[in-house]
């Protein structure tokens, strides 16, 4: 699987042209072409298999590929693969992977080449003085310091938990002995992405929901919800928390093929999640989708604990 691929068809966008529902459909091939992409953005599952992935019918698939090449996002590379060896081999189209940020290291090698001048000489100062800083550091230490010590903020990370989860879950959070140790890992993880301090905190929440039960004991969620259960202690998301789940829901390939009708844009799909959030029965059939936003409540209809 290649992440680059993945971030890339979420970021992509269907050609105007196609309408409706059709253009969800259409990012759900693309998903499961980028799912299945190697290091190069090539892939060849056969039909079949993303029939299997996808849930859709076979026609549907064949015409949903044939559309995706005009709409120059994936392209025939002319390479069969497979044990019959009639398996089209798919390139897809505008990944920006890892070998093209390289030139952030030629830049670096460039400052100490004669062409562009040596970073220690008398007409350029001294790079590794103690009033200059090391210039010459190895590219490990450029990388470590990209985000780093400036997207981080207490207050941003505890208003962004408030929208998808509870007040104490976002205690047990905050007062935690592992919240540096996975700020950390996020920060390496995020090293090469150019996010902005925002988009930062955004994509650290969905980390923190999604890493901290491996910290927990498990039996920890089962004896809170008893308890509470027997107390009677139960309150429904606030308007704003729905609105919020309403949102990230909308933008679920699955949730998109399901709901959506016609020309709907995300922004009318979430007003309408959002009414089923209201609703206990309806909001019960959306649990396994808001598990996968990041709630992490417990849910009986559209109460919490």
């Amino acid at each position: 699987m290649s992440l680059d691929a993945t971030l890339w068809v979420w970021k992509s966008r269907i050609p105007q042209k196609t309408k409706g529902a059709f253009k969800s459909l259409k990012k759900l091939v693309l998903l499961s072409l980028a799912d299945r992409a190697g290091e190069d953005h090539t892939c060849w599952p056969s039909i079949n298999r993303l029939v299997e992935d996808t849930e859709l019918d076979r026609k549907t698939v064949v015409k949903i590929l044939a559309e995706l090449q005009e709409d120059g996002l994936i392209k025939d590379t002319g390479e069969r693969k497979g044990h019959t060896k009639q398996v089209k081999v798919y390139q897809l189209i505008g990944v920006n992977g890892r070998e093209e940020r390289v030139p952030r290291m030629e830049q670096f090698q460039k400052r100490n080449s004669p062409k562009y001048g040596t970073g220690n000489s008398p007409k350029d100062g001294t790079g590794n003085s103690p009033k200059d800083g090391t210039r010459n550091l190895p590219i490990e230490s450029i990388n470590e310091s990209i985000n780093k010590n400036t997207w981080f903020s207490f207050k941003k990370l505890k208003a962004e938990l408030s929208l998808v989860t509870d007040s104490e879950t976002i205690q047990r959070i905050s007062e935690s002995p592992w919240l540096e140790r996975e700020k950390n890992a996020f920060e390496k993880f995020n090293a090469n992405r150019n996010h902005s301090d925002d988009m930062m905190i955004y994509h650290f929440v969905d980390w923190l929901l999604k890493n901290m039960s491996k910290y927990e004991q498990p039996t920890l969620a089962t004896q809170t919800n008893t308890a509470t259960a027997k107390a009677g202690n139960q309150k429904g998301m606030s308007d704003k928390q729905i609105h919020a789940f309403a949102q990230k829901l909308s933008h679920l390939p699955e949730i998109a093929s399901k709901y959506a009708e016609g020309n709907e844009s995300y922004e009318q799909l979430a007003a309408k999640l959002a009414k089923k959030l209201n609703n206990p029965t309806d909001c019960k059939k959306l649990e396994p989708y808001l598990r996968q936003v990041g709630f992490t409540g417990v849910l009986n209809g559209v109460l919490v604990s």
